[in-house]
């Protein structure tokens, strides 16, 4: 989520400051570093890429303007950092959404109960207050085409959702960015772009379920 964005900025413009226990250098290349040199990949899950057409309702107030206009797209993929977004393709926002004829969920029951309408409802809310339009389709939270980083590798899920539990509840699902079934369909995108090759090859390691991917991403953070 905003997690994604921020990264970007972390990163900035690639230059990356590294602590120093001594201070009797004054050689201020010594304590930097590239970005590359720390990161491999940048993978985001439903996150906001790009302000709305009128900055003046941005939720970020302003900070992704800044960061989208400094660092835009995949700014470092040049240096070999590789970048994958990751946008869930599950409610389309309609304002309009108060119980129709389909079938409703838990979620729907609730939203109608604390006068929210439904789902779909909530979700224009939400993807209006991003984008400054509320009848796209995202995740829920996020509109898809939002989450969609330009020079990344674009991966859209379809049916999956911004949270752990459904936006604005405590109802837990089944179908968001970190849920078992869900991972399978970006982590294996996102370690083939952080470079990191898995023992048996990747289709097998995919047919022995989550815990091969886990110990594999784990590589990650060996340097």
């Amino acid at each position: 989520s905003a997690g994604g964005w921020l990264a970007r900025a972390a990163m900035g413009d690639g230059t990356w400051d590294v602590a120093s226990s001594s201070s009797s250098s004054d050689d201020d290349e010594e304590k930097k570093a590239r970005t590359a040199d720390r990161v491999r990949c940048l993978v985001t899950l439903g996150a906001i890429h790009r302000p709305p057409a009128d900055p003046g309702k941005c939720v970020t107030r302003g900070a992704l303007a800044y960061t989208d206009a400094n660092y835009p797209g995949a700014y470092l993929a040049a240096e070999g950092v590789g970048y994958v977004s990751v946008g869930g393709n599950a409610i389309v926002g309609d304002d309009g959404g108060d119980r129709g004829s389909e079938k409703t969920t838990e979620a729907d029951d609730l939203y109608s109960r604390r006068g929210e309408g439904s789902a779909s409802r909530v979700a224009f809310a939400a993807y209006r207050d991003v984008c400054g339009v509320g009848d796209v389709t995202g995740d829920g939270v996020v509109p898809l085409e939002w989450t969609q980083l330009e020079g990344a590798r674009q991966l859209r899920l379809d049916g999956v959702l911004h949270s752990i539990n459904e936006a604005g509840t405590t109802i837990p699902t089944d179908r968001w960015y970190g849920s078992e079934g869900i991972i399978d369909q970006w982590l294996p995108a996102a370690l083939e772009e952080a470079g990191v090759v898995l023992e048996g090859g990747a289709g097998n390691a995919k047919s022995e379920g989550i815990g091969k991917w886990t110990a594999a991403a784990q590589n990650l953070f060996q340097f």
